[in-house]
């Protein structure tokens, strides 16, 4: 804020106006009279005291700085010399050196204003002609025209216009048509400058109203701008978002529709997870194609270690004989013959070996007794000829004496297994194909299905799953590979005595006389040496109950050769407990 200066106005805004502050306050301007703020350099008037005054108030002298004059400028009041009045009149000089006087009045806080020489003079003037209407200072009556009061009404406040100069600013022009002075002899005059107060609080219009300085008038335009951008980014972020997800979703370009995609990502899985079993296992597994004279099938195996030995269900080679072809088809592809290394008909299983294959990947073996019922599994086979495939489930049972096969009238095709149940999905063609814990560890050989009207079988029916599958376990399966790998053949555990087949009570029942007409219980034998004799009932097979003959061989096929066995037994209505070391024989 200038000082004892007027503001120029500017050609976007009306003119600044000057803060007011009363005598004493912190903020009030400290401006003297004598300072050098009188003179400005654009050539305007301004405000200054008159030398050496000491007061602040007096008869300022409105004069124009020094330079030449301007054709137009602002008017100075300036003070005369002498003592300072605290009111009194001013003197008017314009820059051609006229001159004239303006009252000046000090306000109740301390300030200065021009007022009208009717209420400026705090005493009468002697040298004034007094009106010619007589008056009473006693009446309430408005006195008459030309005696101050201070029930007189304020003259209406005008403004000089303001012109813009050629370097930009602006100045006021001078005032015209000044009225005739109060005085005789130096007339005070009557143009709007008298009006003018250049310590008023703020500027007025013609109008008589407060104009708004110019941050008061641009605050409400800033104000919209800003609510309007606001809504504006509002409206196109709304706008744009919804023709984005159009598009996305209803992409046309040049007619085809494009449908959004996920990318790809990476091809690991976590081991324990179906995926990543599958992905450890399916390198290991083969699909056998067997090829007889009478007949062909196809099955699935594994690989058991680097020289080509692969363990698959007996079943699965059976219809190759002596002169058939087995052909062996990895995971990638390739194939290779294969020969049969040795099989067993009681436990069902087979071991064939491919010769001339590198980089063969066997697969590891689990423990069948660590198994629980409820454990997940994971079945892997070739199910009508469809390599590959991979089904999961869990273990339903565990123990449950199956018999498959008896095609043959002599039972000697009969396989007995004590085996483990899952509800993974097996159909013909996953037999011989491996059951895999969550590490992916073989638990089982997938061998037989229950099926609707069909009753437990071997898969090489083209019966469907219903969710009963049955597996050798992995530990009966590893003794019998190990066996035929080695010898050829394997071995069967044995108690010495011929069961009665057609006893339909509880439990087993050992026959009255053996095979070929001998005695039911070899002599020499495991039971012979335990006490066994013709008739007695075998109910319990250490500990765990035995309902029938079947039941018996699966619960002894379960051991190893050797391996002692507890046997409980009904005899002439007691029962008895013995023990017995299994014998054992050649399989077939």
């Amino acid at each position: 804020m200038d000082q004892g200066k007027l503001t120029k106005a500017k050609w976007w805004s009306r003119p600044q106006g000057r803060e007011s502050f009363g005598p004493g306050e912190p903020d009030a301007p400290q401006d003297t009279p004598g300072s050098d703020a009188a003179a400005s350099s654009d050539g305007d008037f301004e405000l200054a005291a008159p030398q050496g005054s000491a007061e602040p108030d007096g008869v300022f002298e409105r004069t124009a700085p020094e330079g030449p004059s301007e054709p137009e400028g602002d008017f100075e009041l300036r003070a005369p010399e002498g003592p300072a009045e605290p009111d009194g009149d001013f003197e008017l000089r314009a820059p051609g050196g006229s001159s004239g006087t303006v009252p000046v009045a000090r306000t109740p806080d301390g300030d200065f204003e021009l007022a009208p020489p009717e209420a400026v003079a705090a005493e009468p003037v002697t040298d004034r002609p007094e009106p010619t209407q007589d008056t009473d200072s006693s009446s309430t009556d408005t006195p008459p025209y030309g005696v101050p009061g201070p029930w007189a009404p304020a003259p209406p406040v005008q403004h000089p216009a303001a012109t813009v100069t050629p370097q930009g600013g602006t100045t006021t022009p001078p005032p015209e048509n000044l009225p005739a002075p109060a005085d005789d002899t130096a007339p005070p005059p009557s143009a709007p400058w008298q009006n003018y107060d250049p310590w008023a609080p703020a500027p007025f219009q013609q109008t008589g109203a407060a104009a708004p300085t110019q941050d008061q008038g641009s605050r409400p335009t800033r104000q919209a701008l800003l609510t309007g951008a606001v809504l504006l980014a509002l409206v196109a972020g709304g706008v744009g978002g919804a023709v984005g997800v159009y598009l996305e979703r209803n992409r046309v370009e040049g007619g085809v529709v494009e449908l959004p995609q996920a990318g790809r990502e990476s091809g690991e899985r976590a081991p324990g997870t179906v995926a990543g079993i599958a992905a450890r296992a399916l390198p290991s597994v083969v699909t056998l194609h067997v090829r007889g004279t009478a007949e062909s099938g196809t099955g699935t195996g594994f690989v058991l270690d680097g020289l080509g030995h692969i363990l698959t269900n007996n079943h699965v080679v059976e219809p190759a004989g002596s002169d058939g072809e087995i052909s062996v088809t990895f995971q990638s592809g390739d194939t290779a013959k294969a020969t049969v290394v040795g099989r067993d008909s009681g436990y069902d299983l087979a071991v064939v070996k491919v010769n001339g294959v590198r980089g063969l990947r066997p697969l590891p073996l689990g423990n069948s007794d660590n198994v629980q019922v409820g454990d997940p599994v994971v079945a892997i086979g070739a199910p009508f000829d469809l390599e590959g495939t991979v089904t999961s489930g869990i273990i339903s049972a565990k123990e449950r004496p199956i018999t498959a096969g008896g095609e043959r009238g002599d039972g000697s095709d009969v396989s007995y297994v004590d085996a483990l149940q899952t509800d993974a999905p097996i159909n013909p063609g996953n037999s011989g194909g491996p059951l895999l814990d969550s590490r992916a560890r073989v638990v089982g050989i997938n061998s037989a299905i229950r099926s609707a009207g069909q009753g437990v079988g071997s898969e090489s029916g083209q019966a469907g799953s219903i969710g009963l599958g049955f597996a050798i376990p992995v530990n009966q399966a590893k003794r019998v590979a190990e066996e035929l790998i080695n010898t050829g053949r394997a071995t069967h555990p044995v108690i010495g005595v011929t069961l009665d087949m057609g006893y339909t009570g509880d439990g087993a029942r050992v026959g009255t006389e053996g095979r070929g007409g001998g005695p039911a219980v070899s002599e020499g034998g495991p039971g012979e040496k335990a006490g066994l004799k013709a008739g007695d009932v075998i109910t319990r097979v250490d500990g765990r109950p035995v309902h029938s003959g079947d039941e018996l061989i699966v619960r002894t096929r379960a051991h190893r050769p050797g391996d002692l066995l507890r046997l409980t037994l009904e005899r002439a209505g007691r029962e008895i407990t013995v023990t017995l070391t299994l014998g054992s024989s050649e399989g077939s």
